[in-house]
This record gives structure tokens, sequence and C-alpha cells, in this order.
């Protein structure tokens, strides 16, 4: 099964509550902070929902 590597790029600072929920529920709590999540449809619409904040690879 293919992994997701999420990295925090930018801040959190000035967005809605819903970002700053979605970068928590991700495990994301400050610029540079990287989690390994496995490559699912919930963890995509996460992602989706915030692509200016974040970076993401597939990583094995």
């Amino acid at each position: 099964m293919a992994r997701l590597q999420v990295t925090q790029v930018r801040s959190a600072i000035g967005r809605g509550q819903s970002q700053r929920g979605t970068l928590r529920s991700l495990g994301l709590k400050r610029i540079g902070d990287v989690v390994v999540k496995d490559d699912r449809p919930e963890i995509r619409g996460m992602v989706e929902t915030i692509p200016h904040l974040v970076d993401v690879e597939e990583v094995e």
C-alpha cells in the first residue's frame, strides 16, 4: 500500500477554523512538521482542502 508524506509548509495563522482543524486532524502543528499517512480517500480529501498549506509526496 502506498503512503503519503505530508509536510506543513505554511502557517495556519489567519486561516479559517476548518483549515486549522484539518491540519490538526492530520497531526500537523507547526511549519516543518512531517507525517506519513496511508493513502486513503479520507486523507486525500483532507489534503485537497489545504493544498496551499502542505506539500504531499508518495513514499514507499
